[in-house]
């Protein structure tokens, strides 16, 4: 499971300051809490020291590229030193470029589009959708999900052995599932595609902000992540890796910035030079402060010691398996088993709930963000769950009578900003609605489990 060779530092630091730390959220039983926000997997709050440079720079926020004033000026700097950071972060090799876009989404969209004509494209079922889905244009080769890290190199290398020769091809892998948080064999899985002549790209939306990524100690072609999860939640992302594919390729939006030069031909069309850097790809005005924060992540993370930040957060992964584990009723899924290395994010059923009444009973009556459902990464969780498509009924019955097969998952995640009393109370709270129910009702509004607010209390 070689997602790093780096020795993990076992001396642990305390959390770091996030934004909206002291927020209180009402409970529908009375009063009000500090919330809980255990949904890090999909979005993690502000790291308060991003929020602080992002607020120091914006009274000097200006256009970027080619504006003469001076606050245009300081945010060009501003704009590419951010580039070089994240460079630094990811490790990136020296003729490796760096793009920004809006999410791992866009990421991976965007390497889809600069595909080179006739490429093959491989991926697991267990990917995020983000990862799943961009590559329809391709010759695409869904391989099954795996049940061990070794076996999820032995599919690879299988189809990979069966593939056309000589053409391009790619493999997209996550570092760290959003369902399990099981870590995959990133670099056995980039020696393999490398041997049979392919390229790999890395989704790396939940490993970069639990787990240092190196793009050349890995020995990928590409990593791709967002900054909404890497604790600078304000509309920005990456992708990071080989200039060739992305140079070859016609912009993937066309418009101002991508383009060195433009001019009328006599024939009435228009004679277009892209640009040969990043910018390619960037058309547009560039979202600065959403690149800035990333930066700033950056080097919050690289300053406090990340191998520090991971050996807490293994403290609490430990910490509310053990607290799962104690009650019977309750499924933690896992696609490579208990003994696999993962990070911050868990997924569990529970028997005789409802997933998405449980996870409104959390909120409404504990003050705890959790999420429920299928975590956009379908296959997977049906695959874990051994369920097929259909409606999950009503919020307020059980999804499935004890026994039955579970129709969707509770997915609680947390990472370098969570408190230990944050885990501590999903732990107590877990506990107390299984052994005693919720003590409000709740009814199904627009797909969604809500309290009900004309109910009495239970």
């Amino acid at each position: 499971m070689s997602v790093s060779t780096a020795a993990v530092d076992q001396s642990v630091c305390a959390p770091l300051p996030v934004l909206g730390a002291d927020v209180t959220v009402p409970l529908v039983t009375g009063g009000d809490v500090t919330y809980a926000a255990l949904d890090y997997a999909a979005s993690a709050p502000a790291l308060q020291r991003v929020w602080d440079d992002v607020a120091a720079y914006a009274p000097y926020y200006g256009s970027v590229h080619r504006g003469a004033g001076y606050l245009s000026q300081l945010s060009t700097d501003l704009f590419e030193s951010s580039r070089v950071t994240v460079a630094e972060f990811l490790g990136c090799r020296a003729d490796d470029q760096v793009v920004f876009t809006r999410s791992t989404t866009d990421s991976l969209n965007l390497l889809a589009a600069a595909l080179p004509a006739d490429c093959q494209v491989f991926v697991f079922e267990t990917e995020h959708h983000a990862s799943l889905l961009p590559w329809r244009d391709a010759r695409v080769t869904y391989l099954d999900a795996p049940r061990t890290p070794d076996q999820a190199v032995a599919t690879l290398e299988r189809a990979l052995a069966g593939r056309e020769p000589y053409g391009p091809a790619l493999v997209c892998v996550t570092g760290a599932s959003n369902v399990t948080g099981e870590l995959w064999p990133v670099k056995e899985l980039a020696a393999a595609a490398h041997a049979h002549g392919a390229r790999i790209v890395l989704d790396a939306a939940q490993l970069a902000p639990h787990h240092p990524v190196d793009i050349a100690e890995l020995d990928v072609d590409w990593v791709a992540f967002s900054g909404h999860k890497l604790y600078a939640p304000f509309g920005s992302g990456v992708l990071a890796g080989r200039a060739d594919w992305l140079l070859a390729a016609e912009p993937y939006l066309a418009g101002g910035g991508a383009s060195r030069k433009v001019a009328r031909r006599t024939d009435g069309g228009v004679d277009v030079e892209w640009h040969t850097t990043a910018a390619r790809h960037e058309a547009g005005s560039p979202n600065v402060i959403g690149v800035y924060s990333i930066a700033a992540a950056c080097k919050a993370l690289t300053e406090a010691g990340f191998d520090r930040l991971v050996a807490r957060e293994q403290q609490l992964v430990t910490r509310v398996r053990e607290g799962l584990a104690g009650v019977p009723e309750v499924k933690v899924l896992s696609l490579f088993g208990d003994d696999a290395p993962r990070v911050g994010v868990i997924s569990f059923v529970v028997e005789g709930w409802n997933s998405s009444h449980f996870a409104a009973a959390l909120s409404a009556e504990y003050g705890i963000g959790v999420r429920d459902g299928l975590f956009c990464a379908h296959p997977l969780v049906r695959t874990l769950l051994g369920s097929e498509p259909q409606d999950p009924g009503e919020c307020g019955a059980p999804e499935a009578a004890p026994g039955e097969r579970s129709l969707n998952a509770i997915r609680v995640s947390f990472g370098a900003g969570t408190p230990d009393e944050h885990v501590e109370r999903f732990l107590g709270a877990v506990r107390e609605l299984v052994s005693k129910g919720a003590r409000w009702t709740y009814r199904t509004e627009e797909g969604r489990c809500v309290p009900d607010r004309g109910a009495a209390q239970v």
